[in-house]
């Protein structure tokens, strides 16, 4: 693997949540580029190999696992530089569905209570954990990925837009508890992306029926990038060198944003 110099981020160690797959896996492979050590924390191990690569299975929904991913990293490396909270889920559902009330497209506190214990649980316990050590060191980086439906909504997400949108909340009020220590702050917030083999026909179907439209239809929908100025999809690896980018020194005068990776998209 060639490594590159600009960012200056070798040798420093980030820990990435859900790294195992899509948009996780292509950060833990830019950093990997970069020279940086990463541990990925995730309930399953990914397919990226490298000896400044090390898996720590973690459920980041538990504060005991979370503890113990830190001071596994700290007994590692002695130190860690930043923090990348990517676990997320999306459980496609609507809030109400006058054909079937109670069907199970319609959302539920079991998919309420899962979402926001992935998506924004893990959150609150890994930057509680992580900014602990980055405050003693006087620096460091905690990045939160959230997306373009935080920002926007999401017809048939409601939910998970409201897990993002929250996520959006938490790094605007953490840069400025934490300006002070000399520890950034950053959002990012992707919009649509090439496929990273997560699209399930259960998810699909979800999506699919929450828009009223066939699976086929939704899938069309994918390649349809005429509300993208840029004229299509964006790609993971283009996420992954934002975060790197943020990460680094070279955006130290950059806190308390959620930036909107999305080609250009937007409401109007």
């Amino acid at each position: 693997m060639v490594v590159s110099d600009w960012l200056d981020i070798k040798d420093r160690v980030f820990i990435v949540t859900g790294g195992s797959s899509g948009i996780g896996n292509a950060i833990v492979e830019e950093l990997l580029a970069d020279g940086a050590k990463v541990v990925n924390a995730d309930l399953k191990p990914g397919n990226v190999t490298n000896e400044n690569l090390t898996y720590i299975k973690t459920d980041v929904t538990n504060k005991k696992e979370v503890d113990d991913l830190v001071q596994k990293t700290i007994s590692m490396y002695g130190t860690i530089d930043g923090l990348v909270n990517n676990a997320g889920i999306n459980i496609p559902r609507v809030i109400t569905d006058p054909k079937d009330p109670n069907g199970k497209y319609v959302i539920d506190e079991a998919n309420y209570e899962k979402m926001f214990n992935v998506n924004v649980k893990s959150t609150f316990l890994m930057s509680s954990a992580v900014s602990k050590v980055l405050v003693k060191n006087k620096s460091g980086v905690i990045v939160n990925m959230s997306s373009e439906s935080g920002l926007e909504g999401s017809q048939g997400a409601g939910i998970y837009s409201g897990t993002k949108g929250a996520i959006n909340g938490f790094t605007r009020a953490w840069a400025k508890e934490l300006g002070q220590y000399n520890v950034r702050v950053i959002g990012v917030a992707p919009g649509v992306l090439e496929a990273t083999g997560l699209r399930t026909l259960d998810y699909e179907e979800a999506l699919a029926y929450s828009r009223h439209e066939s699976v086929e239809d939704l899938r069309k929908g994918y390649a349809n990038t005429s509300t993208i100025p840029l004229g299509r999809s964006g790609k993971l690896s283009e996420v992954a060198n934002l975060v790197a980018f943020f990460l680094s020194d070279r955006s130290g005068y950059m806190t308390g944003q959620t930036v909107n990776v999305s080609g250009g998209k937007s409401r109007g």
